[in-house]
């Protein structure tokens, strides 16, 4: 990674981000979608990814065949309680943030970037302070509604600000409000590529009765227990009007098998439980009717790009409280119903049932959705990159 002399058809991107498939798949698909961009100009593009050694964005990186190297990192443990703020791990974890940034820093100046990306997660602090440092451009990328800690904390350093919702532009700091662009997250293309009929077969969904709406319900790739429990006390219920498809999670599916034996055979043929959706996750979601799951920002993006009319259950425990903020908003566009607080079954009875009952308030959803998603969020901020080099 040293200096190099640069072939002029060259452009290269240093990303920077993770510790969640949040910050790093949008990554991934802006830099598969700069690749393609430049690709049709005759150009080739040069990446190297910060990150962390044990971050999803290390394993991601390494199948993905880009370099990558790693920087010292501080996670900071958020409280209320400033005395909770001076913890010992705070302390120690704030002492290595130094370091990184000296070893970001001469990652930066050995790879002389055109741009620095970064897509938000602790690890992206180092590399964009080493980016001003250097003189380097800086685009951040924000995927929820408001700023992450990082971002939060790069903002003023930055040459543009990339957010995915027009409703984080009031919520910046003034003086960083000239940077901002609405973009969208970048979503994985082959989202939006799927076939309901695909699903039916790659799935065996034979026993479905295609006249009923179908809901698929997700907790993420680990499953939720919080929604596996509301969604097995209203099991019975839903399938009474629905088909199922059920993504608990590979550590819950057979106490929820255990459970769905004692379902009726002719509502347990309307019921697919799964562990983990994988490839077959396009046709699934083109498949489904409403989508019953966790609030991130990903997650958003595909259901808005989508047009899917979704009940969200926020995770409580996400970083400062993204994910209700998230869901809060989709809610007051009319794009989705939140559930907030304590989840029961009797609410989500209540959330799902007038969507069931009701094709027309689907429909209204749906669009609602639609108007908010932007499946050309990769390309969007391609273009940003590709201007902050230009200068």
């Amino acid at each position: 990674m040293r200096n190099e002399p640069r072939h002029p058809g060259t452009f290269r991107l240093i990303v920077t981000g993770g510790g969640t498939g949040g910050h790093t798949y949008p990554a991934l698909t802006a830099i598969r979608t700069l690749q393609n961009r430049l690709a049709v100009e005759g150009r080739s593009l040069d990446v190297l990814w910060i990150g962390t050694a044990e971050g999803l964005e290390a394993r991601v990186a390494r199948a993905e065949g880009i370099p990558f190297a790693t920087v010292a990192t501080g996670k900071i443990r958020r409280s209320s309680n400033p005395l909770k703020m001076m913890s010992a791990a705070n302390m120690r974890d704030m002492a290595r943030v130094p370091l990184g940034v000296a070893q970001a820093r001469k990652l930066v100046a050995d790879f002389l970037p055109d741009v620095v990306l970064a897509t938000g997660g602790y690890v992206a602090v180092p590399a964009g302070l080493a980016a001003r440092m250097c003189r380097r451009p800086l685009v951040l990328h924000e995927q929820t509604v408001r700023l992450g800690l990082a971002n939060r904390k790069l903002a003023g350093s930055a040459t543009r600000i990339a957010v995915s919702s027009e409703s984080t532009l009031p919520l910046l700091a003034a003086e960083v409000r000239g940077a901002a662009v609405v973009t969208g997250n970048p979503i994985r293309p082959e989202v939006l590529t799927g076939h309901a009929d695909k699903a039916v077969q790659s799935l065996g969904l034979h026993g479905f009765d295609r006249r009923l709406p179908t809901v698929y319900v997700t907790g993420g790739a680990q499953g939720a227990q919080q929604i596996n429990g509301v969604v097995r006390d209203s099991l019975s219920w839903l399938l009474e009007g629905a088909n199922v498809i059920h993504q608990c999670g590979p550590d819950h599916v057979e106490e929820l098998r255990r459970y769905a034996t004692a379902l009726p055979a002719g509502l347990a043929a309307r019921y697919y439980l799964t562990g983990f959706v994988g490839p077959e996750l396009p046709d699934v979601l083109a498949l489904a009717d409403i989508v019953v799951s966790r609030s991130g920002a990903g997650t958003l993006a595909e259901l808005t790009a989508l047009g899917k009319p979704a009940v969200f259950i926020p995770l409580a425990t996400s970083a400062g409280n993204e994910q209700a903020h998230n869901a809060s908003h989709l809610e007051e566009s009319g794009a989705a119903v939140a559930l907030l607080g304590d989840v029961t079954a009797d609410r989500l009875r209540a959330a799902v049932g007038p969507l069931l009952a009701d094709p027309a308030r689907r429909e209204a959803m749906a669009r609602s959705a639609r108007a908010l998603g932007r499946p050309d969020a990769a390309d969007r901020l391609v273009d940003v990159v590709l201007a902050a080099a230009a200068g």
